[in-house]
């Protein structure tokens, strides 16, 4: 192992350690001897609440915008100075959406008894500033590791945030069987079922219909090029696997998260809007 390699898995490993330590400091303002008693909003309630997700939407929505809009499109495709102007409107987008729901989960967390010291204006604003904050602490931290790092910093930041969570859910499950609650064997089916599901995904992603394509003869000069044949490969998923649930999830959740009082009308649309509900799939 070179030096040069040894310093970028350093460096990627010290990022992903500050990403965990940043998931682990609460939001100033909250009740750390309350929140220690809810191991599971720990997490969810630190500088990194809202993660990587309003960056995600703000450059997915980009992406899909410019398939549109040809204005944006030649942007693109101006150079290094038009591809720096759609990443300074990716980032507003992704400020818009992060102090859009930042400021909900913050007036929502005011009404939480004993959960905030002093619930007041100033709380929320301050627990809004600290989430849009890290959200581009996040921002920044992926792209130092794609650039000085190993690997995709967005890919890797989200990977270890689904795999420090992984120990804990597996224990729940294991105790949960033990309990009796649910059989071992219904365990063992969704573990094959969401094995299947995933390598049918891998499969539909990588499916490209081939086209084949045919080149006339060409004069080019004093020579002639003879007819050829090619081969054109169409992906069959365009969308592809990750833009339509993503866009989905999170216009649902934006309005869950900006409203802080829920009627009973409102609740049954709310709990149809959650991931795996049947209007949740139909979007």
């Amino acid at each position: 192992m070179n030096r040069e390699l040894a310093r970028r898995i350093a460096f990627t490993i010290g990022a992903l350690l500050l990403f965990r330590l940043g998931t682990q400091i609460p939001i100033a303002g909250l009740d750390v001897s309350r929140l220690s008693s809810l191991p599971d909003f720990n997490g969810r309630l630190s500088l990194f609440s809202l993660g990587l997700i309003p960056y995600l939407t703000a450059a997915i929505f980009v992406r899909l915008l410019s398939s549109v809009w040809r204005g944006l499109s030649s942007l693109e495709r101006s150079g290094e100075d038009g591809r720096r102007k759609v990443a300074r409107a990716t980032l507003g987008l992704t400020l818009a959406l992060a102090a859009f729901q930042a400021y909900g989960i913050s007036s929502a967390l005011i009404s939480i008894p004993q959960l905030v010291r002093d619930p007041d204006g100033w709380f929320v604003m301050t627990a809004t500033a600290s989430m849009i904050g890290g959200v581009f602490v996040l921002v920044w931290l992926s792209e130092q590791i794609t650039r000085y790092g190993i690997g995709n910093g967005l890919a890797l930041i989200l990977s270890v945030g689904m795999l420090a969570s992984l120990p804990r859910d597996v224990a729940g499950i294991a105790d949960v069987v033990r309990s009796g609650t649910i059989s071992g064997n219904l365990v063992v089916f969704h573990a094959v079922f969401w094995v299947a599901t995933i390598a049918v995904i891998v499969l539909v992603e990588g499916a490209r219909r081939n086209v084949r394509v045919e080149f006339g003869a060409l004069n080019v000069g004093a020579r002639q090029l003879p007819v050829r044949e090619a081969v054109l490969p169409i992906k069959l998923n365009s969308a592809g696997f990750l833009i339509p649930p993503r866009v989905t999830s999170n216009s649902s959740g934006c309005g869950q998260s900006n409203s802080s009082t829920r009627e009973a009308g409102q609740g049954t649309v709310s709990l149809s809007l959650f991931p795996g509900q049947e209007l949740q799939r139909l979007l």
